[in-house]
């Protein structure tokens, strides 16, 4: 099995251990791409729209296709996602923030109330798994 890391280039990737995304399979690139737990940050690291779930939704999910980008893969690929949000009561909103960026691929998806966040400014934090390639074989419902 071979594994590929990629990296947003944060100072905490090193530092904690873990990667943007890694790029999993047998032979080649592999086909599964996990994209880690995502947030609303900018390039330099700073939380976009403080406490405000729609626009962190928004802001995590172009920071997820990035690194799905960045692997080799694409949004269309996505297969399974995860949302965490400190307020469960936003769950609407963040619920139609998924919906504009996966319409029609509508992956598996769980949302989940916590706590808290790494930063009180963070209300949402999504991970992402994608096979790639599967987002163009058109599939079907079963």
């Amino acid at each position: 099995m071979e594994r590929r890391h990629v990296t947003s280039g944060t100072e905490w990737e090193p530092r904690v251990g873990y990667s943007r995304a890694v790029r999993v399979g047998a032979g080649g690139d592999g086909d599964r791409v996990l994209v880690a737990g995502t947030t609303a940050t900018d390039d330099d690291g700073a939380v976009v729209a403080p406490g405000d779930p729609e626009q962190q939704t928004r802001r995590a999910l172009e920071n997820v296709a990035a690194a799905l980008e960045a692997a080799g893969s694409c949004i269309e690929d996505v297969v399974r996602t995860r949302v965490f949000v400190t307020d469960i009561d936003d769950w609407e909103l963040v619920g139609e923030v998924h919906g504009e960026f996966f319409g029609e691929v509508r992956p598996a998806s769980s949302m989940i109330a916590v706590s808290g966040l790494v930063d009180p400014a963070m209300v949402v934090e999504i991970e992402a798994e994608a096979v790639v390639g599967s987002g163009r074989s058109g599939g079907g419902e079963a």
